[in-house]
């Protein structure tokens, strides 16, 4: 009997593999006519929802479970789906699991391993923090997609990012040697040795570069939903309209952030330039056009699974891949 995937589903069904997913993880956010078609070819092939285990359900296969913490990131979203795409070691099959960017992705996984039969794990968007002691344990291959886990005690954790550090202090430089000097930066917690963090330092980095002190009260710390950099930016500008530039620490947050400009009369970029992380799809298409740092969506989502494969096929220890990115100047940046 063939094994089917997650993949299988989505191509017989004509769907992408995160709207499958999304169906087995009873989202809203799909028109019950494609639950429906999903459903049928689900029927089809033998499959069961398993609604706790949120995923594909085969009771002889190993999953490797692909954490997504953010659900309604688009970045996050779109690498999830390239990873998906790819063939994983052996039969296992790759199962997505998405939470929201305040859970805990480590009890996640936990929880996971004592429901499933997990072979590997792949966490994408997560934190490096003091949180993860309680993987120390687990001896399973792991593979940290955006965020080094370089010098940290998770021996058997590796990981697949580009350099957030300098790559933030590219885009905040470019930002500075444009004359911009008040700028905002919309960004997350600076604890840890997650990318934000090291974003935050790369700041720190362009800053210091210029010779221009960095004034605190310009970082604006934001969960990254429209809504919530929306409301954040609202707060600010009218706290600060003396800013001439934002770096948001991802598209998502300078959409939002866009939007609050837009409504509080202010023009974006003669009034104040944007700037983001990640270059998702849309940001080519707003008005004005998003500059971004872009990250290699499908190099990171290969090279994760490639090294994961390795270290579940032929025991290879965790590697440390660094992936280059790109500063793209387009319209949102005068």
């Amino acid at each position: 009997m063939k094994i089917y995937t997650i993949r299988d589903i989505a191509q017989q069904a004509g769907v992408s593999v995160t709207t499958v997913s999304r169906v087995l993880n009873g989202r809203p956010d799909v028109s019950k006519e494609t639950q429906a078609k999903v459903r049928k070819v689900m029927a089809e092939c033998h499959f069961v929802g398993n609604a706790n285990a949120r995923g594909l359900k085969q009771a002889d296969q190993a999953i490797i479970a692909v954490i997504i913490r953010g659900r309604n990131n688009p970045f996050l979203a779109a690498l999830a789906e390239e990873m998906l795409l790819c063939d994983p070691a052996g039969k296992a099959a790759l199962v997505p699991e998405y939470i929201d960017e305040q859970d805990d992705e480590f009890l996640c996984a936990l929880n996971l391993l004592h429901r499933r039969r997990v072979a590997g794990l792949i966490f994408v968007g997560s934190r490096i923090d003091s949180r993860c002691e309680v993987l120390a344990d687990v001896n399973l291959p792991m593979v940290f997609a955006t965020v080094s886990t370089l010098n940290t005690p998770m021996e058997r954790a590796a990981s697949v990012s580009m350099d957030d550090r300098k790559m933030a202090c590219a885009a905040v430089g470019e930002l500075l040697r444009r004359g911009h000097e008040h700028i905002a930066v919309f960004g997350g917690s600076r604890s840890g040795q997650d990318s934000l963090a090291l974003r935050a330092l790369g700041v720190q980095d362009a800053f210091l570069n210029a010779g221009v002190p960095f004034e605190e009260d310009r970082y604006v710390l934001t969960r990254f939903t429209l809504q919530d950099a929306y409301s954040a930016a609202l707060n600010y500008f009218q706290r600060r309209p003396d800013t001439t530039a934002a770096f948001c620490m991802s598209d998502t947050a300078a959409l939002g952030v866009m939007r609050a400009l837009c409504d509080l009369n202010m023009r974006v970029p003669e009034d104040v330039s944007v700037m983001g992380v990640d270059g998702i799809e849309i940001g080519r298409y707003t008005t004005p056009r998003l500059s971004t740092i872009v990250q290699p969506v499908k190099e990171i989502a290969r090279q994760s699974v490639q090294v994961l494969s390795d270290m579940m096929k032929n025991h290879s220890p965790a590697r440390h891949v660094t992936v280059e990115a790109q500063v793209e100047m387009r319209e949102s940046v005068l």
